[in-house]
């Protein structure tokens, strides 16, 4: 199998031959794991990125880390707010989701995705329909490249998969992580909405921000050549907030954030990383950012784990969301109004191509 898929695989230089590459690789349905498993030393031509000209840069105070056990309401919503609002991006800590919960959520997901390919095939599925979802770039063929990644996608609400829907190797964690995250979720929208100045249930309850939720388990494998490729393109999320573990690899994180240039996020123990979604900065009319981010390939011999939680509407609800009219709101709406199946059309659509989706919905200027 492997010398057939390394066969199938190379030399990958036939441009008009692009979606037969594509094809090629996905019938394998053995992931970029697969290729590393072929003992493949040059990545395919499909996985080639053009150069940034950003550069990156090492800053440990970009991202700020908050303290989710700060007992003075007052402060910590400050924080949350000048988080979501100068960057972004933050890290929080003390957030009640136990550390050994964190550990067990990172190594089902390595357990899955390193045993032989065999056992992952049968969740392998571009089916949308699927509640359980294993495959190689969502995108793959809509995207200008592809990314040096595999996933587990579950959508756990509304409604959750079965347990038998889960593959065994994360069957018993996945439900327990899912659950301590989605209260620290509703922890996270209360402070943004009261940054807002807004009731502490709008966005959670009102805005049915925790009517959907969507886990996306990543796993970068090691890569030959880093410097062709990503694990995740430049993006942002189509949610109202993402809540992010990551593991720490040899030569880092990964992850880094667009503040004019590339900023690393690095890794903090036992620290949960937040970040602002695309409908979070469309109803709050341009007052929280929800800012680009990308994953840098791995050099990494154990490659890299993370866990992107993604808190949504239902992505089948029909309510319209647009700016939110209230006294706080200091300027005129910049967003038309958009439903979330719209939504995430546009955003599956257009695949990860390094253009905000958000760009669509905006109005134009007065």
């Amino acid at each position: 199998m492997i010398d057939r898929l390394a066969l199938s695989l190379s030399p990958w230089i036939d441009t008009d031959g692009r979606l037969r590459e594509l094809q090629a690789f996905d019938d394998t349905k053995a992931g970029v794991k697969g290729l590393v498993d072929a003992g493949l030393t040059t990545i395919p031509a499909i996985f080639h990125h053009p150069p940034d000209s950003l550069p990156s840069h090492q800053d440990d105070d970009a991202i700020p880390v908050i303290d989710h056990a700060d007992v003075d309401r007052g402060h910590l919503v400050a924080q949350v707010r000048a988080a979501a609002q100068a960057v972004g991006f933050f890290q929080v800590v003390n957030h009640g989701v136990p550390g050994e919960l964190l550990e067990e959520m990172l190594a089902a997901v390595r357990r899955f995705n390193e045993q032989p390919a065999e056992g992952k095939r049968p969740f392998y599925t571009r089916d949308s329909a699927r509640r359980v979802k294993f495959n190689s770039n969502f995108d793959l063929f809509q995207s200008p490249a592809a990314n040096w990644r595999d996933t587990i996608l579950l959508n756990m609400a509304p409604p959750g998969p079965a347990p038998e829907e889960i593959p065994p190797a994360c069957r018993v964690v996945v439900p327990e992580y899912a659950g301590a995250v989605k209260r620290l979720g509703r922890e996270l929208l209360e402070l943004l909405s009261e940054a807002l100045g807004l009731p502490a249930g709008y966005l959670s309850q009102d805005a049915g921000g925790l009517d959907g939720l969507t886990m996306a388990a990543h796993y970068y494998p090691p890569c030959p050549e880093p410097h062709l490729t990503l694990g995740t393109t430049r993006h942002s999320d189509p949610c109202f907030l993402t809540v992010l573990l990551q593991d720490k690899t040899m030569d880092g994180g990964g992850l880094q954030v667009l503040m004019r240039r590339w900023v690393d996020v690095p890794p903090v123990a036992g620290a949960l990383v937040v970040n602002i979604g695309d409908l979070l900065q469309l109803v709050s009319n341009d007052r929280f950012r929800s800012v680009e981010h990308r994953v840098v390939a791995t050099t990494s011999s154990s490659g890299r784990v993370s866990v992107a939680c993604f808190f949504r509407p239902d992505s089948a609800s029909t309510r319209a969301y647009a700016p939110i009219d209230s006294d706080a709101q200091a300027q005129p709406p910049v967003y038309r109004s958009t439903t979330m199946p719209e939504f995430l059309a546009h955003y599956i659509g257009k695949g990860l191509d390094g253009r905000s989706a958000l760009d669509h919905f905006r109005l134009p200027p007065h």
